[in-house]
């Protein structure tokens, strides 16, 4: 913390008024079926993103970004979308959530402090938008209700950036609770907590550093065709997770897919698999069944593989390690780790659930990545985190 308000300071000669931080978070299955209404399994991680704040008496807003030493400017007056402003179009976002929402705000300087970088695609632009709001809420708005900060998240998405509004990237970063994932219904627009139960666990999220090379138009299938076409096929389960779950006979879904493609067809089979899989997660969780949790964690890393062509070289490579590490049979039966692509784009993080003894194993198999590809990898070990919060006030 000192060095976070030394920064500040440094940079514009006064102490921050309001500090807070906001965690980054990766999403363990779920995250291309928002559009269809469905689940995503997501856990804020103590990777945080620290915003300082402190107010100005003219209507200008400064930002600088510490760890890229990167400063932008803007005025509250003519608030604009800037290609060339790269990260600091998430900020301002939020200070036109608050404008457009009525909120009367003045000028601030800025300070963002983020050992991970947005790049990394671990949370951290949705943290650095969750902790500006918590920031601005502070200083201008301090009886504002949470449903209202993420009100404010919402139209600086919806009308400054031109963005959907990925709900679980937001309820990740506000409403996440230590020592629990964090569910998003995006049919029912809610959220719920499900406690971790894997104790003897270490969990590990990776960044290969593989380029990101977009092998499709993942909007392509967000189409409302096929939404209906999905809709069609879900049916009313009593006792299962959000009340219902798609049709499971083969021939039925076969009639129903066969107006589309075949690529497009693959891609909602995956869909759908993906449902099943959140479901079967949750229920793993609350039975503490680690085997079966990673069973079903590998089963949606090979349909993103197989059906929604995801993956990569490097990817699969790793993550086929992972599953080595245990060489007993009856343990590949009964998985003891697990693994999944994460993060947005084509490739290029991952997250892992390893035993404690076998974390350095793992290790040694990112050194053999690092010789084989020639991307060199950053590792980081978790652990959950509570949402958006005051630091300093």
């Amino acid at each position: 913390m000192e060095e976070i308000f030394s920064v500040h300071q440094e940079e514009y000669g006064v102490a921050p008024d309001v500090v807070a931080k906001a965690p980054g978070r990766f999403h363990l299955i779920g995250e291309h079926s928002w559009f269809f209404k469905d689940k995503t399994l997501s856990m804020a991680v103590n990777l945080p993103v620290y915003i300082c704040a402190s107010k100005r008496k003219d209507s200008s807003v400064r930002v600088f970004f510490a760890q890229m030493n990167d400063r932008k400017r803007a005025n509250l007056t003519s608030l604009k979308f800037k290609k060339e402003d790269k990260w600091a179009n998430a900020v301002k976002a939020i200070f036109y959530g608050f404008a457009s929402g009525g909120f009367e705000i003045g000028g601030t300087d800025i300070t963002i402090y983020s050992e991970i970088l947005p790049s990394a695609g671990f949370g951290i632009t949705s943290a650095i938008k969750a902790a500006s709001a918590i920031c601005l809420k502070q200083l201008y708005a301090p009886n504002m209700s949470m449903p209202e900060v993420l009100q404010v998240i919402e139209r600086g998405n919806r009308l400054f950036l031109q963005q959907e509004n990925y709900n679980s990237d937001n309820n990740a970063a506000l409403f996440s609770r230590k020592g629990s994932f964090i569910i998003t219904d995006h049919h029912k627009n809610s959220y719920a907590h499900i406690d971790i139960p894997f104790e003897n666990k270490k969990i590990l999220l990776v960044d290969l550093r593989v380029p990101r090379i977009s092998l499709w138009n993942e909007e392509s299938l967000f189409e409302p065709e096929n939404a209906l076409i999905l809709g069609d096929m879900k049916e009313t389960k009593a006792g299962s997770f959000g009340g219902w779950q798609y049709i499971n006979n083969v021939t039925d879904i076969n009639e129903e897919l066969s107006v589309v493609s075949e690529d497009t067809r693959r891609k909602l089979l995956c869909v759908m698999r993906e449902h099943g899989d959140v479901l079967e997660a949750v229920k793993s969780l609350e039975k503490n069944d680690f085997s079966r949790f990673a069973r079903t964690i590998n089963h949606s890393y090979e349909s993103l593989r197989d059906y929604y062509d995801l993956s990569c070289p490097e990817i699969d490579w790793i993550l086929k390690r992972v599953i080595e590490i245990e060489p007993n049979l009856e343990n590949i039966r009964e998985p003891v780790s697990c693994g999944r692509i994460t993060g947005k784009g084509f490739g290029r993080c991952i997250y892992t659930l390893l035993r404690e003894s076998d974390v350095d194993k793992f290790k040694q198999k990112l050194s053999e990545y690092e010789h084989i590809f020639g991307f060199h990898p950053s590792c980081y070990e978790v652990t959950s985190s509570d949402g958006a919060s005051i630091v300093k006030a």
